[in-house]
Order: C-alpha cells, then sequence, then structure tokens
C-alpha cells in the first residue's frame, strides 16, 4: 500500500489544559469526537494570537499573555479529511481567567482521562498519548 500524497496542511493553533490525570477537550456541534480546543490558525495571524482568539471564541475564557508557552508541534492524517490533509497542530500551555464555557460552534467540554483518549479525534489520541507517557 502507498503512503498518500500530501496535498493540504492545515495549520492550527491547539489549547492543553491539565487538570492532574484529565486534559480538557471538546466537541462540536455535529461532530461525534472529542478535540483539544482551539482551532485554524487565520492568514496573516501568529499561531499565538490564533490560539487567543480561538479560547475565547469557543471558551469564553481570556488567556493570560505571559503564560502562554509553546508545548509542541503534532501533524498527522486530519480527522473526516481526505486522504492526504495533514493537520500540524502548534500546542501551547497557559492560565486563564473566566469560566469555562462552550459557546459558538462547542457544543461540549469534557475533562477525559487518558483512558477515554478513545472519544478523542486521532491527533488527540495521538497528543494525549505522548502527554501521559502511554
Amino acid at each position: 500500500m502507498t503512503k498518500p500524497d500530501i496535498i493540504k496542511v492545515i495549520e492550527t493553533a491547539n489549547w492543553i489544559l491539565r487538570d492532574g490525570a484529565k486534559i480538557l477537550s471538546v466537541r462540536s456541534h455535529g461532530r461525534d469526537r472529542f478535540y483539544l480546543p482551539g482551532g485554524k490558525i487565520d492568514p496573516g495571524e501568529t499561531a499565538h494570537d490564533a490560539i487567543m482568539r480561538e479560547i475565547n471564541e469557543e471558551l469564553g475564557v481570556d488567556l493570560i499573555p505571559d503564560t502562554i508557552r509553546e508545548l509542541g508541534t503534532f501533524a498527522g492524517q486530519g480527522h473526516k479529511q481526505p486522504d492526504g490533509v495533514i493537520v500540524r497542530m502548534t500546542c501551547f500551555v497557559a492560565d486563564y481567567r473566566g469560566t469555562l464555557s462552550p459557546a459558538r460552534e462547542i457544543a461540549e467540554l469534557r475533562w477525559l482521562t487518558p483512558c477515554e483518549r478513545n472519544l478523542m479525534a486521532p491527533m488527540g489520541q495521538k497528543i494525549t498519548a505522548a502527554l501521559f507517557d502511554i
């Protein structure tokens, strides 16, 4: 079996928020899997700017700018995307102000344990496994 050619790369900025052995995950309306909060980086926008904007839009909280740290970048086949569509996720950790609440396209937020990572899209599973050294 041959590997598909990469036909598109989707650049995203994602927030890693842990509470002990749990990781914050979100599910969009009409989706069957949970994702790490965040989203696409708009043209001309930095990953840092995108993560601040996306988290405010999706969860109604503000990331505290001087606490934002890049954790790493992960890449892989996009969930429910055609073969060759790669998602490259720049992941950040940060403190926040406000109360987490699903907003806009987010239907649900949930704190998932590593044992529940099967509820996540494949890239979320990959990142969770790396974070918890599974």
